[in-house]
């Protein structure tokens, strides 16, 4: 595929969006700067993706020219054989990361996420699961770079959770770890069994945008804000003050509960940030629902109660079902190398959405 024309395209519409920067005007419209801002570092980041294609490109004809004077079987042939695929891996490579860039971004693909894990069927078994996902994506977090704040959890017996909800902020965080929401089944031989049998469990995963102020508009009136003294693990100055905050949604009757830190006004802002993204979601899934058969036909939906993962441990096993995925790496996939899962899936969506857009222009 030339990608040359989409390359001009990608230099002309940079120049529209360096003078819209330059405008007065935009500079007091904080919100429609920043979304020129953004634009503008993925167009940079598309154009020297462009450059690479060209050279790639470049060098590619050149070594065909070259092979075509050289004798099929003379050493200098297997090098410039050799030099060719890297330039065909090159030039695959960003012609995947060009096409990504035809498509309309995800405006929310940016942004950090409101990751929620709750144990399912299986008791015990399920909240230490719970625990096993909450550690899979913290050192994947961990990894990129990101931050991770606890916002609320509910401890098992165990040492397993219940519940978690946790922040997770950083580039593109959405983006990444948007199709883990769902339901993930484990397979294995539980603590807990004293025959050696293998058990099926389950958690689900919620994989939230999070809102931002201009997204919804809460009124204080609208809400009911309690304190309480937090209960469970967390030390002296948790456990002995009233720094536990809960938020009643009136309108809705969301209900979201904060108590990971010591401050109250520190755990009232995140319990905040989590109604916001709640009701960002809601709405979400209110216009997505007119969607609903396009989104089947991609990844999958993201609902909660689509199985999307198994990890079977006796045979070292993960299978992602709505790509027919399955590698046999799962120690490594559980300390957080969750790479080797999360390209194929979005591999998988750029192929549907592009060939929807094909389909779409070709008209």
């Amino acid at each position: 595929m030339d990608m040359k024309p989409y390359i001009d395209r990608f230099r002309n519409r940079l120049a529209e969006v360096e003078s819209a920067l330059s405008d007065p005007a935009v500079a007091t419209q904080p919100a429609r700067l920043q979304e020129l801002g953004r634009e503008y570092a993925r167009l940079k980041d598309l154009l020297a993706t462009g450059d690479a294609w060209l050279k790639a490109e470049q060098e590619l004809q050149r070594n065909r020219a070259l092979l075509a004077e050289e004798p099929p079987g003379s050493d200098w042939a297997a090098l410039i054989r050799e030099e060719m695929a890297r330039c065909e891996s090159e030039l695959a490579r960003c012609t995947r990361e060009l096409q990504r860039g035809l498509l309309p971004p995800d405006p929310v693909d940016h942004r950090n996420i409101v990751m929620e894990i709750r144990a399912g069927a299986g008791g015990q078994e399920a909240a230490l699961f719970a625990a096993d996902l909450y550690r899979m994506y913290t050192r994947y977090a961990e990894a990129r770079g990101w931050k991770v704040e606890t916002i609320d959890a509910s401890p098992s017996d165990l040492g397993g959770f219940k519940e978690i909800i946790f922040l997770i902020t950083g580039s593109d965080v959405y983006q990444r770890l948007k199709f883990e929401s769902g339901v993930h089944r484990v397979q294995r031989v539980p603590v807990t069994e004293a025959q050696g049998r293998i058990h099926t469990s389950t958690c689900t995963v919620a994989v939230l945008p999070e809102a931002e102020e201009v997204d919804v508009e809460i009124k204080p009136d609208e809400l009911e804000i309690t304190v309480c003294r937090a209960s469970g693990p967390g030390g002296q100055g948790v456990n002995t003050t009233d720094s536990a905050v809960q938020i009643l949604h009136k309108p809705t009757g969301l209900i979201v509960r904060c108590a990971d830190e010591r401050s109250q006004q520190k755990n009232k802002a995140k319990a905040l940030r989590v109604l916001r993204t709640r009701l960002l979601e809601a709405k979400r899934a209110e216009e997505s629902a007119r969607y609903a058969a396009q989104r089947r036909a991609q990844v999958g939906t993201g609902e909660r109660n689509e199985r999307i993962r198994t990890y079977n441990f006796p045979q070292n096993r993960v299978t992602d079902h709505r790509i027919d995925l399955t590698l046999y790496n799962l120690g490594a996939i559980l300390d957080g190398e969750l790479d080797p899962v999360i390209e194929p899936l979005l591999a998988y969506d750029l192929q549907q959405r592009l060939e929807e857009w094909t389909r779409t222009h070709s008209r």
